[in-house]
C-alpha cells in the first residue's frame, strides 16, 4: 500500500515538473539563488492602451471619411438631375410627328383630357390637360364608368346643368356625358332575370314620400312629380340612400279638362315653343334624375306631332324618357325610336287594385314576365299598400335569382345597343 502512495505521489510530482518545464523554468538552478530582493509589483500599461486607443480612433475615422466620399461620390448633384429630366411642360408641348398617333380620352369623373401619344420607337407619351368645351377631335367615354359616387349622388354635376330663367336644365357634357349616365345606379352587369320598379308621385305627400325614401329597397327607382313639394330636399335623401331618380312631368289625358294633371300640363293644344316652356319649367325642379316620366298622357302620348319635340329636347339632354304603359295607344316608343333617344316602357300597372295581395299577384305577374323576356318593368303609385306589398316581394327576389335594378339599366338606348 504504501508502495502504491509513494508510485502516485511520485506521478503528481513528475506532472508538475512537466508543467514547470513547459514554462522555462530552470529546475538545475539552486533553491533561493537568482531571486531579486523582492517581488515588484507590476503596474499597468497604460501607456500602451493609450497608444491603442488612438490607433483604433484614427483607424474609424478613415474609415468613416472613406465611406463618406464614396456616397457623395454616388449621389448625384441637384443640377445634374433638373438638367437629365425634362420637366411636364415639356412633354406636354411635344408635338406629334407624321409616325405618331394619338387619342384623346375624356375621364368622366374629372373631366380631364388624357392624350397618349405612341412615338416611332414603341414609347408612349401622356398629356393631360383640362376638358375643352369646344367639341371638336375625337372622344372615347370608357362606358363601364357609369353612376356616381355615393358620397356625391346628392351633388349635381355642373357640366351637366345649364341655367336658364325657370332654374338649371340637364344637358350633355361636351364630352358627351350624359345625366343619364352620371345619375345612373350601377348593376351587376349579368345578363339574368332582371327586374325595375318605378315607384312614382314622390312630393306630392310630404309622409308619404319620406316613407317610401325610408322603407323602400334602394335599388327601388324613385319618379318625383313636378308638382310636388321640397323636392330639391327629398331629391338628395333619395339620391344619398342609393336610389335612382325620375322626374314626373304632367301630360294631357284624354279626359282633360275633367281629369286634370296639374299646372303646367303639356297640352296636344298648345304651340310647341309653349310645351316646351313647361317642359323646362318641370326640369327646373330638381336636379340628379335620369329620364324623363309621364304622368297621365294618355291623349299627348297618342299624338304623335306633339311628342317628336318635347322627345327631341329631352334626348338632346342626355335623359331617357320612361312610359308607364298606362295608354294603349301611345306612340312614345316609335317617337324615339325614330329620334334615337334612350326609352321604356312599364310592363306591368302594379297597384290598378290598392290591396296588398293584389299588388304581390301583380308583381308575381311581373317576375313571368321578366322570366320570359329577360326583364320587365313595373309601375306604381306611392300609397302605403305599394310601398309595403313592394318591399316585402323585393326581400324574396333575390333568393329566386331575380335581380332588381334601376330603370336606366332596361332602357333601350340607341347609343348603347
Amino acid at each position: 500500500m504504501a508502495a502504491h502512495e509513494s508510485g502516485m505521489l511520485w506521478g503528481r510530482t513528475a506532472s508538475r515538473l512537466g508543467w514547470i518545464r513547459t514554462l522555462g523554468t530552470d529546475l538545475h538552478a539552486p533553491l533561493g539563488q537568482n531571486r531579486g530582493p523582492g517581488r515588484k509589483r507590476r503596474h499597468p500599461p497604460f501607456g500602451r492602451i493609450l497608444a491603442g486607443f488612438c490607433l483604433i480612433a484614427i483607424a474609424s475615422f478613415s474609415l468613416y471619411s472613406a465611406l463618406l466620399r464614396d456616397n457623395l461620390q454616388k449621389t448625384p448633384p441637384v443640377e445634374t438631375a433638373e438638367k437629365t429630366t425634362p420637366p411636364p411642360a415639356a412633354v406636354a408641348e411635344k408635338p406629334a410627328t407624321n409616325n405618331q398617333t394619338g387619342l384623346t380620352q375624356v375621364d368622366p369623373q374629372s373631366g380631364a383630357d388624357t392624350h397618349r401619344i405612341v412615338t416611332s420607337d414603341g414609347s408612349v407619351v401622356t398629356m393631360f390637360s383640362p376638358n375643352s368645351r369646344d367639341g371638336n377631335g375625337p372622344v372615347l367615354i370608357n362606358a363601364n364608368q357609369v353612376g356616381q359616387d355615393p358620397r356625391m349622388a346628392a351633388t349635381p354635376n355642373d357640366s351637366l346643368l345649364e341655367d336658364s330663367p325657370f332654374g338649371k336644365l340637364p344637358i350633355t357634357a361636351p364630352s358627351g356625358l350624359r345625366p343619364m349616365d352620371q345619375y345612373a345606379r350601377p348593376w351587376s352587369g349579368a345578363r339574368g332575370t332582371r327586374v325595375a320598379i318605378v315607384v312614382s308621385g314622390l312630393g306630392l305627400s310630404q309622409t308619404g314620400t319620406q316613407r317610401a325614401i325610408e322603407k323602400l329597397p334602394e335599388e327601388i327607382t324613385l319618379a318625383f312629380a313636378a308638382t310636388g313639394n321640397s323636392l330639391q330636399r327629398w331629391m338628395q335623401e333619395a339620391r344619398r340612400g342609393g336610389h335612382e331618380i325620375l322626374l314626373q312631368v304632367p301630360f294631357e289625358p284624354f279626359d282633360y279638362p275633367g281629369n286634370n294633371p296639374g299646372p303646367d300640363t303639356l297640352l296636344t293644344s298648345q304651340p310647341a315653343a309653349k310645351n316646351i316652356e313647361d317642359l323646362h319649367k318641370a326640369m327646373g325642379e330638381i336636379t340628379n334624375y335620369t329620364g324623363v316620366m309621364n304622368y297621365l298622357g294618355g291623349r299627348f302620348l297618342s299624338n304623335a306631332d306633339a311628342m317628336e319635340p318635347v322627345m327631341r329636347d329631352i334626348g338632346k339632354r342626355g335623359l331617357l324618357f320612361l312610359d308607364d304603359g298606362s295608354s294603349a295607344q301611345s306612340k312614345s316608343g316609335t317617337v324615339a325610336k325614330a329620334l334615337e333617344v334612350p326609352h321604356a316602357f312599364a310592363d306591368v300597372q302594379l297597384d290598378g287594385e290598392l290591396q296588398q295581395d293584389a299588388i304581390l299577384k301583380k308583381l308575381d305577374e311581373l317576375e313571368r314576365i321578366a322570366r320570359r323576356n329577360g326583364s320587365a318593368i313595373g309601375v306604381a303609385a306611392a300609397f302605403d299598400e305599394s310601398v309595403d306589398a313592394i318591399s316585402k316581394w323585393s326581400e324574396e327576389a333575390a333568393m329566386r335569382g331575380i335581380e332588381i335594378v334601376a330603370v336606366s339599366a332596361l332602357a333601350d338606348d340607341p347609343k348603347h345597343p
